[in-house]
């Protein structure tokens, strides 16, 4: 059984890839969820639900790893360790393997979410990697 998070800035391709790697058949979580009506697919962002937008994500990823699927994916910016940690605890409470890619913004796509060049500088700047 397999936990991947996708992490990397916004417009770096991590949705794109989520869709692509689950094939359709593994469930793909992440906070843009909350924000995303699922009928018409639009994005609205309010800053001051996020919160609750990352609770919801963590609680869809508790439920599929409870519910012992074999692979499960998230895709967030991941930018900061404490985002991370929740999936961390939870990978080894259910003997999942964890994997984490960092996906790069290479093809030089925008963001759908309209964040400002500084905001993603300052996001860039917080985001580490661990390769050891």
């Amino acid at each position: 059984m397999n936990l991947i998070l996708l992490r990397g800035l916004p417009g770096a391709g991590k949705t794109t890839l989520a869709k692509l790697l689950s094939e359709e058949k593994w469930p793909c979580y992440s906070v843009d969820d909350f924000f995303t009506d699922e009928k018409t697919g639009d994005y609205s962002f309010d800053h001051k639900q996020n919160h609750l937008a990352y609770k919801q994500c963590e609680e869809n990823t508790r439920i599929a790893l409870q519910s012992g699927i074999e692979k499960v994916f998230v895709h967030n910016t991941f930018t900061i360790d404490w985002e991370l940690e929740p999936y961390f605890k939870m990978a080894a409470e259910f003997g999942y393997a964890l994997h984490i890619v960092t996906v790069e913004n290479y093809h030089g796509n925008t963001n759908v979410h309209q964040i400002p060049n500084e905001q993603l500088q300052k996001m860039a700047e917080k985001y580490k990697v661990r390769l050891m």
